[in-house]
């Protein structure tokens, strides 16, 4: 085989130094998850299977491969979105393969030539690779700060025709909230558009899990690869919006359409969520308890504040981090390090993800033991 370019074996030659070289390693089932998306549980639930098959039955014309503009697309797939909408109180759905494709594919869409994108400084990377694809100039606010998006606010809100605002509901590595109402109130201020990345706030906020359901956006991004356990994307928004993407988002009409089989279990998955509503208020006692024992360990000052599932600890450097992950992880508890680049330098953490099925007894150990590895390295 041809050997890897020279300048590509340097990068890879400088995270290895750096420890911070990413490999792919195999989930081992024995461990306690705390690091899985799988909030609610929901991938142990055989209902899912079992309903998505029984939706698969009513649906016996199968699309064939290929983008939905083509062959892709079928009733299962209009129908789903049309149930979607209904379930989000949204006006219209559009599926997409991915949470990463759904922005990538809306933000290049929409930032055309004379708009402006403003964007919370720790969005995901999937919003800041939508931002570079697209025509429209972009600047960054800091993060969750209201002052410093007003400011940008009154400073271009004459200058472009049209300005795009865009923040996540919880935010992935830190775990923390934003000021949602607020930054929409903003931007009816403002006359400018909100989108709003939901990925990590829906099953998990609010009374019934469902975030916020009535904030009134141009798009909301709902993904299924977190409480839902399944893969692909949702966008919320009108039925214009719908036809424009439709026309326009290249990440949805240059690939294979998301098959009527994922298209089935993420219905279901949506069903069996209503059904198990339960699990929702397991989860944020959970939560509640984590946060209970920290205060009790003393351990808030590793802590970003979050009153999500995410609870991220900050552990500074690469080598330290790694090291007492796998303290954990051989006390059979799966807790991974977030290590630089994927954070900044100094701010790698242990990330934390809580879930309905985490018993008491193990949110008790997990932190205890914690607490013991910590004090070792101080």
């Amino acid at each position: 085989m041809p050997k890897l370019p020279k300048a590509l074996q340097l990068k890879l030659d400088q995270r290895l130094r750096n420890e911070s070289l990413r490999e792919l390693k195999t989930t081992l089932p024995s461990l306690t998850d705390f690091a899985s998306n799988d909030y609610l549980g929901l991938s142990q639930l055989t209902s899912v299977e079992v309903t998505a098959k029984q939706i698969l039955k009513q649906y016996p014309i199968d699309a064939k491969p290929g983008s939905r503009l083509l062959t892709g697309n079928s009733q299962l797939h209009n129908n789903c979105e049309d149930y979607l909408a209904h379930f989000y109180q949204a006006e219209s759905a559009l599926l997409f393969n991915s949470g990463y494709t759904a922005n990538l594919g809306l933000i290049s869409a929409i930032g055309l030539r004379q708009s402006l994108v403003l964007f919370d400084e720790l969005v995901h990377a999937s919003i800041r690779d939508g931002i570079s694809l697209a025509q429209a100039k972009s600047y960054k606010f800091k993060h969750n700060n209201l002052d410093d998006l007003e400011r940008k606010l009154q400073q271009y809100a004459h200058q472009f025709n049209s300005i795009y605002v865009i923040t996540e509901t919880v935010f992935s590595m830190d775990g923390d909230q934003a000021p949602v109402e607020e930054i929409n109130a903003l931007c009816k201020q403002f006359n400018a558009h909100f989108i709003l990345d939901e990925a990590h706030a829906i099953g998990v906020l609010g009374k019934q899990g469902l975030s916020f359901q009535n904030i009134n956006c141009l798009a909301r991004v709902i993904t299924f690869g977190k409480s839902f356990a399944q893969h692909g994307a949702v966008i919320l928004g009108s039925e214009a919006l719908k036809s424009y993407l439709i026309n326009f988002s290249r990440s949805l009409i240059y690939t294979t359409a998301i098959s009527t089989q994922q298209t089935a279990l993420i219905w279901a998955a949506h069903q069996e969520f209503k059904k198990n509503l339960s699990l929702v208020h397991q989860l944020q006692t959970n939560i509640a308890l984590f946060l209970e024992q920290v205060q009790q360990l003393q351990l808030e000052d590793y802590f970003i504040i979050s009153q999500s599932a995410i609870q991220s600890c900050i552990i500074s450097g690469n080598s330290a981090c790694k090291s007492i992950a796998e303290a954990l992880q051989k006390e059979q508890f799966d807790v991974r390090a977030i290590l630089s680049p994927t954070v900044p330098k100094g701010k790698e953490r242990l990330r934390f993800c809580l879930h309905a099925d985490n018993s008491p007894q193990e949110i008790k150990r997990v932190l205890a033991l914690l607490k013991v590895k910590l004090a070792s390295i101080s």
